[in-house]
């Protein structure tokens, strides 16, 4: 059964989506505070987490890094906050999406079963596609690494699966609405600003490395693709 870790300090709140993850099948673990929460993802096996922002002793945004520095597990941000900052702060430090409250509770787990599932998917895909090579990059799927002239590139679970599948489709452009739905799934809440953050980053974390023959290229009116120097 795979464990779903609860982040909030609000007990009416952990047991309304302790009752709902119960109900899809799964096991909720909760943890009131932040460094509960890192003490729990180090000791259970988590397939994804509710992270609320506002939480005594380490807040939400500090809780998402800490776990960043050694996991892709997916993570949704829940806050209170709705403004434009703290949601593209949550996505900036590696979070998969973010809820605001209040919400219901079935859109949560809407967004919990999409996410699991485009996992899945991708999990399937990559029994047959190991790796990826283009010029000086290099993207290995199963051990979730990706190299620049042998520099390795740290990015997120989402970052790396969206570099495949632009690198994969090489000079297709990609909408955001298409994205959303390849990488997001169909059922997504957000709004395409999401992929406009996640390629923001993507593109900062790829020029650590240099590599002049290759770019994630904006289209204008269109969207993005993977472009080669000698492609254009």
């Amino acid at each position: 059964m795979k464990n779903i870790l609860i982040v909030d300090d609000h007990l009416q709140i952990t047991e309304v989506l302790k009752e709902y993850i119960i109900k899809e099948g799964f096991s909720p673990i909760v943890a009131f505070d932040g460094q509960a929460a890192l003490d729990a993802f180090s000791s259970h096996s988590i397939e994804l987490i509710l992270l609320d922002v506002m939480l005594p002793k380490l807040d939400g945004f500090d809780v998402c890094k800490k776990i960043r520095e050694t996991s892709n597990v997916p993570i949704i941000m829940v806050t209170a906050k709705g403004e434009d900052y703290h949601r593209i702060m949550g996505l900036d430090i590696g979070a998969d999406d973010y809820i605001v409250k209040p919400f219901s509770p079935s859109e949560v787990m809407a967004r919990v079963r999409a996410i699991l599932r485009r996992i899945e998917r991708t999990d399937e895909n990559q029994q047959t596609m190991k790796q990826l090579t283009y010029d000086n990059l290099i993207v290995y799927l199963e051990e979730k690494k990706v190299t620049i002239e042998q520099q390795e590139i740290l990015l997120t679970k989402r970052e790396l699966e969206l570099l495949w599948l632009l690198l994969a489709n090489r000079e297709k452009v990609f909408s955001r609405d298409n994205l959303l739905d390849s990488l997001w799934g169909i059922d997504y809440f957000g709004d395409a600003r999401t992929v406009d953050t996640h390629i923001k980053r993507l593109r900062a974390k790829l020029d650590e490395a240099a590599h002049p023959n290759w770019e994630i290229a904006t289209v204008w009116g269109q969207g993005y693709k993977f472009e080669g120097k000698n492609e254009k």
